[in-house]
């Protein structure tokens, strides 16, 4: 084998292995459905938190930029600002972001012992939409608030 055939031999070899198989090819391709919105999930989520409950849309504070500009961290800040009492707490508080292909974000849940009910967290979200929050306080009631925000480009699917 001489020199020069030993060199092109290890260079096809190597650009060979660089290039990914077809089957990984394939796996790496996300099907455009998988980050669609649901709206169904949603309601859904929405539905199965509130139940029966009567929604009152004071209360709550959420406090979120109206301008994302890195989709992939979007900062929300959430605090119940009714009194906090051993009778009269929060229990849990959601967050669900409308159009993004798992709509809910994040759940907290709280105890009497807490002395508060906030949260600061960071969303990622898939395009420009409405942010929902909802607590709900021990004696039933469900509080709810919900903010646009616009972002630049697509968080999920990066």
């Amino acid at each position: 084998m001489k020199r020069r055939d030993f060199v092109v031999r290890g260079a096809s070899l190597g650009g060979a292995l660089a290039l990914p198989s077809p089957g990984a090819r394939a796996q790496a391709q996300t099907p455009a459905g998988a980050l669609a919105p649901d709206p169904g999930s949603f309601r859904q989520a929405l539905q199965d938190f509130v139940g029966g409950a009567s929604v009152v849309e004071d209360g709550l504070l959420l406090d979120l930029p109206s301008l994302g500009d890195n989709p992939a961290a979007v900062p929300v800040k959430l605090r119940v600002t009714r009194p906090i009492s051993e009778q009269l707490y929060c229990e849990e508080i959601i967050v669900l972001a409308e159009l993004n292909p798992v709509p809910l974000v994040c759940r907290f849940r709280f105890t009497p012992a807490t002395g508060s009910a906030e949260a600061a967290i960071r969303v990622r979200l898939s395009q420009s939409q409405t942010i929902h929050a909802l607590a709900r306080m021990s004696d039933g009631q469900v509080l709810a608030a919900r903010q646009e925000v616009v972002v630049g480009s697509g968080g999920c699917g990066m």
